[in-house]
């Protein structure tokens, strides 16, 4: 089901009235068309095409092509002269229409699933897998398809896996992934919820059955993101408006604010690493061998876990998604075996050269918080092991990362090597070179490299001694955005293990010849 069927142009014309977005219409006797087709890319226009121009970028080059394919309507805030009488709906707020459009023309599919969503600054992506993972376990066990799942790393819904370029889809996609996942007869979903969504109405008109809230601290902030932190954390906070069951974390920045606004949710668990008065708290929490154990309590009781993925931090995130799953009623098995075997591509993914001197880690952590937790994390856990850091910031966008990543790094690491992470129009020496003056204040030496693999090659041949390489910002990504354009080019997973069996294979020849 891609759309219903009883909807008319007339039909959208008339829910945008409702809604009361609607300026201006004209649909010039084409009442009773049919669409099939619902986008803003032009590239995807064919016959009966509702077509949406949106964005600072939209060029009336773009709805002239749609028109040529086959487009039979067009929604705008502004009206084009397009020389034909092509019926068009002009609306106070593409955005806000665009959302309603999307869970219109789908027929609200995520009313078929059970949707997890979760929020915060640091582990999103890792704890929807976490989530993921439990589900599925359970999907197993009761003879259903795998869920569907929406992140900052790819996106399945059932007909289709891809690699993502944002964390949470425009409201189009995002609703058409849900309808394939329904019409899969997939029934749970999991997805990152990022500000950027809740800002701009991505996720508009639809309902969180679990909405995880996990932490917060300044990110996104730049012309193009967000202004400043209180806009940053508001938007945020629309989350729980749309949430059933909220899990809050009590040990996040903020928390008697974030609290507050999770008044607006249907209910609210929370979960501590700290205050034992929390719903789940989680303590005993020991590095045994390369799993992580933990305790939790909670009204039903005390219960043991075990983490396999490396992270002392993300207990912070299981806990989250066990206090989920336990509102759901998912059995305390599959939320055991989950969490065992639970798996986020490029996030703390662990590779060792043979004779164990170099440990390299290839992580997704790219803001403070983020790196905050892992440099920290690999301080305790490999104590006698030097740190190294491979890494950038993307261009243009969320300028208070420079600083914070670079002195982050420069106090943890005893050399830091800076390279490229999705540029896009602003030059890859500039953007070290900011970063490079925050390194630079905590006495630790940089090199700039503009090539990743370049620089990932360069920080394993210059180790020696036992050292642990952070290569940080793209985890398993195989794009790079250079100006409008996604390169092609291989992850920070194949960079490492290329480079550190080149490295074997020296150090072996090395050892035969001694």
């Amino acid at each position: 089901m891609s759309q219903r069927k009883s909807d008319t142009l007339k039909t959208y014309a008339d829910l945008m009235e409702a809604s009361g977005l609607l300026m201006e219409a004209a649909l010039y006797g084409q009442e009773e068309t049919h669409p099939d087709v619902l986008t803003y890319d032009s590239r995807e226009v064919k016959a009966n095409t509702m077509f949406i121009c949106k964005g600072a970028a939209f060029k009336e080059t773009y709805l002239v092509s749609a028109i040529e394919k086959g487009a039979v309507l067009y929604i705008s805030e502004r009206k084009y002269e397009t020389g034909k009488d092509v019926p068009f709906l002009l609306v106070s707020d593409i955005r806000k229409a665009m959302a309603i459009l999307a869970n219109a023309f789908y027929g609200s599919p995520w009313k078929e699933l059970t949707v997890v969503g979760v929020g915060g600054t640091k582990g999103k992506s890792t704890s929807a897998y976490y989530m993921k993972a439990i589900v599925d376990d359970y999907m197993e066990e009761t003879g259903k398809p795998e869920s569907a799942v929406i992140s900052s790393i790819d996106i399945y819904d059932g007909k289709s896996r891809v690699e993502s370029h944002i964390t949470t889809p425009e409201a189009v996609e995002l609703q058409r992934h849900f309808r394939n996942a329904a019409d899969c007869g997939i029934t749970f979903a999991e997805m990152e919820v990022s500000s950027q969504a809740l800002k701009y109405n991505r996720v508009d008109g639809m309902l969180f059955d679990v909405g995880i809230f996990l932490n917060i601290s300044e990110d996104h902030i730049s012309p193009i993101e967000h202004p400043d932190f209180e806009d940053y954390f508001t938007s945020k906070m629309r989350m729980f408006a749309q949430t059933d069951h909220a899990v809050v974390n009590l040990d996040a920045d903020f928390a008697d604010r974030i609290l507050e606004a999770a008044q607006a949710a249907g209910d609210v668990t929370t979960i501590s690493q700290k205050d034992e008065n929390a719903d789940y708290y989680a303590y005993q929490i020991r590095k045994d061998g390369h799993e992580t154990k933990f305790s939790v309590r909670s009204k039903e009781g005390e219960e043991d876990y075990c983490l396999t993925m490396p992270g002392l931090f993300n207990v912070e995130n299981a806990l989250a998604v066990i206090a989920a799953a336990k509102i759901l009623h998912i059995p305390d098995s599959c939320i055991h075996s989950g969490l065992l075997r639970a798996r986020s591509s490029g996030r703390m993914e662990l590779y060792a050269s043979k004779d164990k001197k170099i440990i390299a880690i290839v992580d997704y952590a790219h803001n403070k918080l983020s790196f905050e937790k892992l440099f920290s994390s690999i301080r305790e856990e490999y104590p006698d092991y030097a740190i190294k850091a491979v890494f950038g910031c993307p261009g243009k966008k969320a300028y208070i990362r420079r600083k914070d990543l670079g002195t982050i790094a420069g106090q943890y690491a005893q050399k830091v090597y800076l390279a490229a992470e999705d540029p896009g129009y602003e030059p890859v020496e500039e953007i070290s070179g900011d970063i490079a003056q925050y390194v630079q204040a905590q006495n630790c030496p940089y090199v700039m490299i503009e090539d990743r693999g370049e620089a990932i090659r360069t920080a394993i041949e210059e180790s020696e001694d036992r050292t642990v390489i952070l290569v940080t910002g793209k985890g398993n990504e195989t794009r790079q955005k250079y100006g409008s354009e996604y390169i092609d080019c291989p992850s920070d997973v194949e960079y490492v293990k290329k480079y550190l069996e080149s490295y074997d294979q020296i150090h072996e020849s090395t050892c035969r010849r001694k």
